[in-house]
């Protein structure tokens, strides 16, 4: 009876245990889908932003065109900055999610280690019973 309760009590940890890293990784995911699709609607943004100011530099004419250019220019630079900004979050949000499935993994890792020694260490003590 003391092996099937203690069986019965491995298994229940086991299973707490895996569905909590299982948990931890589906929300570390969800996070980096919620941080993938806010760079992706920045760089439609920053797009659509870019787009417009080239049709406001067309209808000012040819009399403006050197400061349209400039401001083209402008707005090529702070885009530029604002993309490597946005592959910089990016990839940090790619590691930090990777970071939380890695302690996932290592957290289910511990834990099966952990109830394979207590399992063992009952069956040592019923077996030396």
């Amino acid at each position: 009876m003391k092996k099937v309760l203690l069986a019965v009590l491995a298994l229940s940890l086991t299973t707490s245990v895996f569905v909590s890293c299982k948990d931890a990784a589906k929300k570390a995911e969800e996070a980096t889908e919620s941080a993938a699709e806010t760079l992706e609607e920045a760089g439609s943004d920053l797009k659509e932003a870019g787009e417009n100011a080239v049709d406001k530099v067309k209808e000012a004419g040819e009399d403006v065109k050197e400061s349209g250019e400039q401001a083209i220019d402008s707005i090529k630079a702070a885009g530029e900055g604002a993309m490597d900004k946005a592959k910089e979050m990016g990839e940090d949000a790619k590691e930090a999610g990777s970071d939380a499935l890695d302690k996932a993994k290592e957290m289910g890792n511990d834990a099966k280690a952990a109830v394979e020694k207590t399992a063992e260490d009952a069956k040592n003590a019923v077996d030396h019973k």
